[in-house]
């Protein structure tokens, strides 16, 4: 290793799962630099509607342990009154039955209850959940990592090879489709539209006969409405009919949506895999490779359970 690797791990990716990852490994003492491509608020995690649920990850038990390991950590943010984007925000998960929430949420969130049809029309829950806001807890992450001594600098990483640090971290997220390489990370495309809030103060999340999905997440830049799960679609400008649909659907829910005024559009690419990979490897010359990747529309919701495992298998 040359003097010029100033740091003893190397995060790659700059996301809510690498900076995360980082942050608990600099608060724990070690020395880290994160090699991301792209500006915080230019990631995939920059774009997410961001309420705490295990959406679209496995393996099932192990995405839990890790969530209500988050959800911990953004209860505690809250209580502190943290800057950090975070807020716990009273909401129905539509076509959930309690049976199937309290199954795994006994106990760990006050008020778990069924919702009322004047809540939600179909079967649902009513629960407080942390609702997070993106633009905020990106550079809240960012800042307390750098005041922990941590470095960030824009690279893009092609290989491995080129990280001089005798410990990497792959949070690479999509790109680690390419960098690993593992052709089993794809995207699924999810499209979102934010409209002036018209005083909706709680969220909603339900699917329909199709398929289809409507949600609304009351951030504090406006009613953030979506969305989509397109898989395997690799396009990042967004769709006007799909934008319309998504406004005609979440206003079928609420109507007083249907005249809000829309003041921007989103999309961003979920970086799924049939299951999160944790775990150690090593590089061809021996240095260990910490993978922590493929966490679908859950990063979020797993981010501070997985970046603990991360580091306990940095530390071995």
């Amino acid at each position: 290793m040359t003097s010029e690797s100033r740091g003893e791990i190397v995060v790659v990716g700059g996301g809510v799962v690498g900076l995360t990852t980082a942050l608990i490994l600099a608060e724990r003492g070690a020395s880290v630099r994160v090699w991301t491509r792209d500006a915080v608020d230019a990631t995939t995690s920059a774009v997410a509607g961001a309420l705490w649920w295990p959406y679209r990850i496995e393996p099932v038990a192990a995405a839990r342990a890790w969530a209500l390991r988050s959800l911990e950590v953004y209860e505690d943010l809250v209580a502190r009154a943290e800057p950090a984007g975070v807020r716990m925000v009273e909401g129905v998960l539509g076509e959930t039955g309690l049976d199937e929430a309290d199954g795994w949420l006994a106990g760990r969130v006050p008020g778990l209850r069924a919702s009322t049809t004047d809540e939600y029309a179909g079967t649902g829950v009513r629960a407080r959940l942390p609702l997070i806001d993106m633009p905020a807890h990106l550079p809240w992450l960012r800042e307390r990592f750098v005041t922990a001594g941590g470095v960030i600098e824009t690279r893009t990483v092609s290989s491995f090879s080129e990280v001089d640090a005798p410990v990497v971290v792959n949070c690479a997220g999509l790109a680690a489709r390419e960098l690993v390489p593992d052709p089993s990370v794809r995207p699924v495309r999810g499209q979102l539209v934010v409209v002036e809030n018209p005083g909706i103060d709680t969220w909603l999340v339900t699917t329909d006969a199709a398929g289809e999905h409507a949600y609304l997440f009351p951030q504090p830049g406006g009613l953030v409405l979506g969305g989509t799960s397109e898989e395997d679609a690799w396009s990042l400008e967004p769709d006007p009919a799909t934008a319309e649909a998504i406004i005609r659907r979440c206003a079928a829910l609420r109507p007083e949506i249907a005249g809000a005024r829309v003041l921007g559009h989103r999309v961003g690419l979920r970086p799924t895999r049939p299951s999160v990979r944790l775990e150690r490897d090593a590089l061809p010359d021996g240095r260990l490779l910490v993978h922590n990747y493929g966490h679908g529309g859950a990063g979020v919701t797993v981010a501070w359970g997985c970046a603990e495992e991360a580091a306990r298998l940095v530390s071995g």
